[in-house]
């Protein structure tokens, strides 16, 4: 057993509340022992075969999800759900746990926070050592219905996502043997597992680790925001200038939810916008580097907009700081802001055009796109590890002014 692993299992013991619902105490106040709840998350319900699926009002609709340009009553894409509780709870835990770092120092929070949306608040995010990596992190919010991943949607399911920062060397660095040794060398771990997958002697394996962080993943849900109100039927949920902004956002003119399309505030494709990274920062080819089409040269993933008010800076690289920055790009011209290299070498997607809204009505696609927020379902950081590390859960004190923390539910 390594040092490493050695002093992570002394740890173990911590102070918990016995309120969390997470360990017993054996009445000195420190934990004995975690326990995986066996209930579901808000919004899932547990049915036959120990399984939690998700429960929705848009799931009473049957119109196609790419319909127009999304109406209210449109109905959502095929969602990914039937994990048992103790799988996403097990999942919750490895989730918040820095052990899955090379150097105990990150976990997956550290770059999909609770707090900043399920991003991290940073033009581009930080990995081992603080070294800032190549693109923004994107919201987990709603992956469950999601049927590709990173930027450049080079993952097709969240399993294969995940692998990517675990084992990059400038993101959490570490290795699937050294993972897999890590979690074995706590006894916490391997009994938690058993109890997540049960009847298979040979957890914890690295298939399982996949499975429990997408397994809490996909309970990251968030369709219950004041405009999802609305287009349930109660119209009083908007005011009339998000209203207006809402009109603006459907039209024609905007075209905002051609690509932004209701419920989930994308139609999941590729896109050029045309968007000028930040100075300083290489230009960046996007999904032309996964597909090797010269046609998606600098294009991207259009990005959900549920919660973008939480999520700034915006845009694959950060460019903008500001979500009124980010809705007046698309107005000021098509290919306005590429640099000259790239003029001739990008086709700039053909919904990106001059619409030449005004001020007062970039003002309201603004307070419209406020409306958006609902975090609700989100998820309690449990207040101890089984590895015995600290659980990341505290926002970097650079965030923390910008992003108050909220309380948990």
């Amino acid at each position: 057993m390594s040092l490493r692993s050695s002093n992570r299992i002394s740890l173990i013991a911590v102070a918990l509340l016995l309120t969390s619902g997470a360990a017993l105490s054996d009445g000195s106040g420190f934990a004995t022992h975690i326990e995986l709840r066996d209930f579901c998350p808000p919004g899932f319900e547990l049915v036959d075969g120990n399984r939690c699926e998700l429960r929705t009002l848009y799931q009473n609709y049957e119109s196609l999800r790419y319909a127009g340009v999304g109406g209210p009553k449109t109905g959502l894409p095929q969602v990914r759900d039937g994990f048992s509780p103790q799988q996403i709870d097990l999942g919750r835990y490895l989730f918040f746990d820095p052990l899955l770092s090379a150097d105990d120092s990150l976990s997956c929070a550290s770059c999909h926070h609770p707090d900043l949306g399920f991003a991290d608040g940073r033009p581009r995010s930080r990995g081992i050592g603080g070294t800032e990596v190549k693109r923004a992190a994107p919201s987990l919010w709603n992956v469950a219905l999601l049927g590709s991943f990173f930027w450049d949607g080079r993952a097709q399911s969240l399993e294969e996502q995940m692998q990517g920062p675990l084992y990059d060397a400038s993101e959490m660095g570490s290795n699937p043997a050294e993972l897999l040794a890590d979690l074995k060398a706590s006894d916490e771990y391997v009994r938690l597992f058993r109890d997540a997958f049960p009847g298979n002697d040979a957890v914890p394996t690295l298939d399982n680790v996949y499975t429990a962080i997408a397994a809490f993943q996909t309970t990251l849900i968030s369709l219950n925001s004041r405009y999802d109100r609305y287009a349930h039927g109660y119209h009083d949920a908007l005011t009339e200038d998000e209203k207006t902004g809402m009109n603006v956002f459907r039209s024609f003119v905007a075209r905002c939810a051609e690509c932004h399309t209701p419920p989930l505030f994308t139609n999941q494709q590729i896109a050029v916008i045309g968007v000028r990274d930040p100075d300083g920062v290489p230009f960046d080819a996007g999904a032309q580097d996964v597909t090797g089409n010269p046609g998606m040269r600098g294009g991207f993933k259009v990005p959900s907009l549920r919660n973008v008010a939480q999520t700034a800076p915006y845009m694959h690289s950060g460019t903008f700081s500001e979500l009124r920055d980010a809705a007046e790009f698309y107005t000021l011209g098509r290919g306005h802001a590429l640099p000259e290299s790239e003029r001739d070498r990008m086709i700039v997607h053909w919904h990106i055009w001059e619409p030449d809204l005004s001020d007062a009505e970039l003002d309201r696609l603004v307070d419209f796109l406020q409306t958006l927020t609902d975090e609700s379902f989100k998820p309690q950081i449990p207040d101890v590890m089984p590895s015995g590390l600290t659980p990341i859960g505290t926002l970097p004190e650079a965030l923390s002014s910008r992003h108050a923390s909220t309380s948990i539910q």
